[in-house]
């Protein structure tokens, strides 16, 4: 799909959404889905989500813009695996487990930074930023060690439109275009690798799809959010286009149609947040909300338990701190888009998780308008199902 093509389909979703708003309905599906309660409390069904979901498919673990030079390294734990992800010397970015060959040790604490190398702090064997064992210490005693053999471990790893993909399985192989399905082209349009970031917030909450849950529907705006979503945005109006698991989900403004119905219907397609704004959600943990003054972008993680997420808040946008006023007053920022995430978002959903628990009923059930819910709990299922050779979910 061309980049015009993109933006004449950004085009027609605000068409609809003006619809949505000025006729009061939205987008459904043909009938309601009914997901067992066990989906967000079984111990058995949570350990599959991790091992046949999280450590098989692409995951979004960086960003260009948080590693943009050479020797610049990304220290993190994914679903209780410690990752390293590294820019070489010419540029290229690796993936590996962040475990020294030696004895089992990290080569490098948690976080960000630049170096030449990675130095075990047990043993000090040293690592390159390709993970190639360079140099055992006092080797003459130790004994003879094959250093091809030695290095890091590997993790699949490319990046893209201004991310850094990881599989968690080092032997799998990973085709980002087919995983996609060209859902990545919108972010090069939006020129993502040029942007910078501004730092993250960790927050915790329940089972991660019941956290996730929240980023796929707005038909919760006015009850939840009725003095900070809500104002800008209605509830219960929501636009989706799919991308395989993926999707973009659009939410209208109250004054969709102040802002489109002066401009030309071929100039729609370039109003984002202009009117209406756009989620796009990266199955099967992350959520991108682009807006002009700060994008924040959502991991979720499995916690080490099934009641238990661990969710990272990126933030970005498309140009540096002008000065420390200016980023002072983004900290501040920063600090308010965690605290209305996890007070208004998180802390229901821990509610959640005692209600689920408790057995009340059976199942929850996701409404005809719940689309996008929908559409994630399927592709979910799909690849938990041992089959599969079964046909995709239906986009």
């Amino acid at each position: 799909m061309t980049k015009v093509e993109r933006f004449e389909r950004i085009g027609d979703a605000a068409e609809a959404m003006l619809d949505y708003v000025e006729n009061k309905h939205t987008q459904q599906c043909d009938s309601t889905l009914t997901v067992p309660h066990a989906s967000y409390v079984d111990p058995d069904r949570w350990q599959r989500e991790i091992d046949l979901v999280f450590k098989k498919v692409p995951l979004m673990l960086a960003f260009t813009a948080e590693m943009p030079e050479p020797g610049d390294y990304k220290a993190m734990e994914a679903v209780g695996m410690p990752i390293l992800i590294t820019r070489d010397k010419q540029g290229e970015v690796h993936a590996f487990l962040n475990v020294c060959s030696h004895r089992g040790a990290p080569v490098a604490e948690e976080g960000h930074g630049n170096c030449p190398r990675f130095t075990c702090p047990y043993h000090a064997w040293t690592f390159g930023l390709d993970g190639k064992l360079l140099a055992v210490s006092e080797k003459h005693l130790f004994g003879e060690v094959d250093k091809h053999q030695r290095g890091l471990r590997a993790l699949p790893c490319e990046e893209r439109s201004g991310m850094i993909f990881v599989c968690l399985d080092p032997d799998a192989s990973m085709d980002l275009d087919d995983f996609y399905q060209g859902f990545l082209g919108e972010y090069d349009d939006l020129e993502f690798d040029k942007w910078t970031f501004l730092g993250s917030r960790t927050i915790y909450g329940a089972n991660w799809k019941i956290a996730f849950d929240g980023y796929l529907e707005g038909y919760h705006f006015s009850a939840l959010h009725p003095e900070t979503v809500f104002p800008r945005t209605p509830s219960n109006r929501m636009h989706y286009a799919f991308f395989g698991p993926h999707m973009r989900i659009g939410f209208p403004h109250h004054a969709i149609g102040d802002n489109l119905k002066g401009l030309p219907r071929e100039e729609w397609g370039h109003q984002e947040n202009n009117g209406f704004d756009f989620a796009r959600i990266f199955f099967p943990n992350v959520s991108c909300f682009i807006a002009p003054e700060v994008t924040q972008i959502a991991q979720l993680f499995p916690g080490p338990t099934p009641d238990k997420n661990r969710t990272v808040l990126n933030y970005l946008r498309r140009e540096p701190y002008k000065d420390d006023a200016d980023r002072e007053a983004t900290e501040a920022a920063l600090n308010f888009f965690r605290d209305v995430t996890y007070e208004e978002d998180y802390i229901i959903g821990e509610k959640i998780q005692k209600g689920l628990e408790s057995g009340a009923h059976e199942d929850v059930i996701f409404g005809k308008n719940e689309v996008g819910n929908q559409h994630f709990h399927k592709w979910l299922d799909w690849y938990l199902a041992e089959d599969q050779s079964a046909p995709k979910p239906a986009s």
